[in-house]
């Protein structure tokens, strides 16, 4: 752009990226006065349109992008000059219609400045649980549509009153435009009183309160009857509870800490961080387990609840406050934000259900996060980063993809941009079906995008399938472990080939099996199994998942010794039959690495049956000390890894479950690095995708990624989403959008 520098200069500037709804066009106003401009600022369907005319305005656009609001994000600029209209004065001015190409950003925890307010008797703002700015407070929660101004979320039903109004027409305020500001005379209320939620509390209650993304259940973390209590109601027998305390300066006192996972803890996303347990809290908040998930409170109510709670003396002497802070739902239902079906579905779980008049749109639950070797890994991706987009390496056409079953999550592609939403939970019932369905919906709309294509699993039977195949769209069917090795050379925008190591739990096979360890080639749309890992009996099919001693069983009777079942599982009644079983031909097999998990953890007495998915697993990988390996531990034949020879030593009397563990986890390694360097060299392709939901195990994780690197191969990890189902829908919609520029590729050629 070249620009002459007379008074009259006009240029019109449209800025994309994350700009609505974070304190940007106040930023603008304060800039362009600050050049001494005249012009306007609107909200657009592509995101910010700003107009400048003065003799500074190139002075302008150049520092447009050098101090942005804390939560602002500039993808874009694109400048033109246009007729001097010898304008006077900067202003705010309409949003303007049209199509969307604009976001809105994620919800952000409450800032340093609000939270002062909070606590100042002299701010009008004191003691208030709504309290925000540009800075902080809800967003994509609240949105209905774009773009973000206050009548199209939910803050419409609250009038401004004088003094808000008064801040929001102030450009020197920072809340200045913030749609979602509000005060104790004309914004949201609580149904109950801090001191109320806080004697409960204290008093060894179980307390809902409805959150940021949704209603929440608190306890006392120190409290082991009350936390055995909350786990009864809630039917959720062993899976761990996060846990809240009030500042960064106390995380150590129940968990390590390191300065990376302290600055994850207090980013403005506030996610849960999964941290190395001090052991010092109820044993019932994660049974069995070496870390526990903490994280820093979100909402003004949260920071209340902490303030009153250190004023009760309650706990003991010397002892911080710590709250269990878990979804409030009934196990595998999905989060409640409505305060009816709160009231009634909380009946029987919470001693007091805390509501608030402003409404939730959009369910988002905490997002769950854990550094591993140094680099963020998400476990699960919701609050405070979607509906942050994933940056793709060219545009695609519009594709909706619908993830799997478990850790439902749906992406849609504009652009080159690909927005995954936030974890939806599992689709095993109509409530779970209904949500994805709603979500669906609202990203589609908020986007402002009609889908030509539906991305869906292989498997015939998974709710999303079925939703897919009754849509009327046209499809693209992508294999389980594919979609995973695509999810990670999406976000990577990997081209080339690319070897695949894919280790979880299941996933319908491109031959009908049930996969789960495998390895694959990846180029472009094409996929092709080059090896797997050894298939083993799944006696009673899908009951082996949740029964770890059925997959040793399997084991012992592959390594000759089903002799042995019996009086090891003696405990479980069709043990001394299994035998039997699994010497009749025709019986389920899979080549799954999460039953090698199961297996291990079970003849290694640490868990014969589990409660929730990966506890055998996340159990044995808690006892592990130090990792060795069995060198004679796995054998490779025609590209099929065994580790057989292992599991004959994990086996021997003389090993106890903790160097069990440390050698099952060396060893897998090991043999996993060995597999993909023996393909690397024969393909001539050294780029190594590890993805699949193993990889959340931190120990197998670190070991296998600094392998590769040892061994000369880059191996590409999922960053900005997690490596098991949650990432599942970005692989599906990136595969599809490549098959339909292939085929219209492919057409024009034709032509």
């Amino acid at each position: 752009m070249s620009a002459t520098t007379c008074d009259r200069t006009r240029l019109r500037v449209r800025v994309s990226g994350a700009v609505q709804g974070v304190g940007f066009r106040p930023y603008v106003y304060g800039l362009a006065t600050r050049y001494g401009l005249a012009g306007f600022v609107v909200n657009s369907s592509e995101g910010v349109t700003i107009e400048v005319e003065g003799r500074r305005a190139p002075e302008f656009v150049a520092a447009l992008p050098l101090e942005l609001p804390p939560l602002a994000h500039i993808d874009h600029i694109c400048v033109q000059q246009t007729a001097a209209l010898a304008a006077k004065g900067f202003s705010i001015g309409t949003s303007e219609g049209g199509k969307l190409s604009a976001r809105i950003v994620a919800d952000a925890a409450t800032c340093q400045q609000c939270l002062s307010e909070l606590f100042d008797p002299e701010n009008r703002h004191y003691l208030y649980p709504f309290v925000s700015c540009s800075h902080c407070g809800p967003r994509y929660t609240i949105a209905e549509q774009l773009p973000y101004d206050r009548h199209n979320t939910v803050m419409k039903a609250f009038r401004l009153c004088a003094a808000c109004a008064a801040e929001y027409a102030d450009p020197a305020s920072r809340r200045f435009h913030a749609e979602a500001i509000a005060c104790p005379i004309c914004g949201p209320r609580l149904s109950h009183g801090i001191n109320a939620i806080v004697a409960a509390i204290a008093g060894g209650q179980i307390v809902a309160i409805k959150g940021l993304g949704g209603y929440q259940l608190l306890c006392d973390a120190r409290n082991q009857d009350v936390v055995q209590r909350l786990r009864s109601r809630k039917h959720r027998l062993q899976k761990p509870f996060a846990v809240m305390v009030g500042s960064t300066e106390l995380v150590n006192e129940i968990a390590e800490a390191n300065e990376a996972e302290l600055a994850l803890l207090e980013s403005v996303a506030r996610p849960v961080v999964l941290l190395p347990s001090r052991n010092n809290l109820a044993p019932a908040i994660a049974p069995g387990l070496s870390r526990v998930g903490v994280m820093l409170p979100v909402v003004p109510l949260h920071h209340l609840i902490f303030h009153a709670l250190r004023s009760t003396g309650a706990w003991l002497e010397g002892a911080c406050p710590v709250i269990v802070a878990t979804s409030a739902n009934s196990c595998g239902e999905p989060l409640l934000i409505d305060n009816a079906q709160a009231l009634w579905r909380l009946e029987g779980i919470a001693d007091l259900v805390v509501t608030h008049d402003r409404d939730i749109l959009t369910r988002a639950d905490d997002s769950l996060l854990s550094v591993v070797a140094g680099r963020t890994q998400f476990v699960r991706r919701a609050r405070g980063y979607v509906p942050e987009p994933i940056r793709l390496a060219r545009s695609v056409p519009v594709v909706l993809a619908v993830g799997g079953a478990l850790k439902s999550t749906v992406t849609i592609t504009r652009d080159n941009e690909a927005f995954v939403s936030q974890h939806i939970g599992d689709l095993d019932t109509a409530e779970g079906i209904r949500v994805f369905e709603e979500t669906i919906r609202h990203l589609a709309s908020t986007l402002d995008v009609e889908p030509v294509v539906i991305a869906h699993d292989l498997h015939p039977n998974m709710a999303s399938t079925r939703f897919a195949e009754a849509s009327g769209r046209a499809l693209v069917a992508v294999q389980h472990h594919h979609a995973h090795a695509g999810a990670v050379i999406a976000e990577h925008g990997h081209a080339g080939p690319a070897l695949a190591l894919v280790l979880d739990g299941h996933g319908f096979g491109s031959d009908g099996g049930n996969w789960g360890g495998e390895l694959l080639l990846c180029e472009g749309t094409r996929c092709r199994r080059i090896g797997h890992l050894a298939p083993l009996q799944m006696p009673g099919g899908e009951r082996a998942a949740r029964e770890p001693w059925r997959m040793a069983s399997a084991i012992l009777q592959a390594l000759g010794r089903g002799n042995e079942i019996g009086p090891r599982f003696a405990a479980q009644r069709q043990a001394e039959r299994m035998s039997v079983l699994l010497d009749q031909p025709g019986g389920a097999t899979t080549t799954s690495a999460g039953r090698l998990f199961d297996a291990a953890a079970a003849l290694l007495g640490i868990a014969c049956v589990q409660s929730y998915e990966g506890e055998a697993a996340m159990k044995l990988e808690a006892l592990v000390r130090r990792t060795a390996i069995f060198d004679a531990g796995w054998t490779i034949d025609g590209g099929v890894l065994s580790l057989r020879p292992l599991f004959a030593r994990l086996i021997a009397d003389d090993i106890d479950a903790a160097d069990g563990a440390g050698l099952f986890h060396g060893t897998f390694a090991a043999a996993c690095i060995d597999w993909v360097s023996r393909s690397a060299r024969k393909t001539g392709v050294n780029t190594i995708v590890l993805s699949g939901g193993c990889f959340l195990n931190a120990v197998l994780a670190d070991e296998i990624e600094r392998g590769c690197r040892s061994a000369g191969l880059t191996p590409l990890v999922p960053r900005q989403l997690p490596p098991n189902d949650g990432g599942l829908s970005l692989g599906q919609a990136w595969i599809a959008a490549l098959q339909i520029i292939e085929r219209s590729s492919a057409l024009e050629g034709v032509a």
